[in-house]
């Protein structure tokens, strides 16, 4: 069923209500939800990476700060 929204019209905190409102549905059949074959991947080589010592990793307020940098 193809759904039209006027996005162009909605403001940013109208758009941003909306997924949350689409996101607490979908949570609520989180187990009828499959990830991707490509999002097991992802996770695999993360973990991979953490066990070899090759992942680093940042504050929350430092990682902030630096994409803050890096997009202004």
């Amino acid at each position: 069923m193809p759904v039209t929204l006027p996005l162009n019209d909605m403001t940013v905190s109208e758009k941003l209500q909306l997924m949350e409102t689409l996101w607490e549905d979908l949570s609520r059949n989180a187990d009828a939800l499959e990830s991707p074959e490509w999002h097991r991947d992802v996770l695999e080589e993360r973990e991979r990476r953490i066990a070899s010592g090759e992942a680093r990793f940042s504050d929350w307020e430092e990682a902030k700060a630096d994409i803050r940098k890096r997009v202004s």
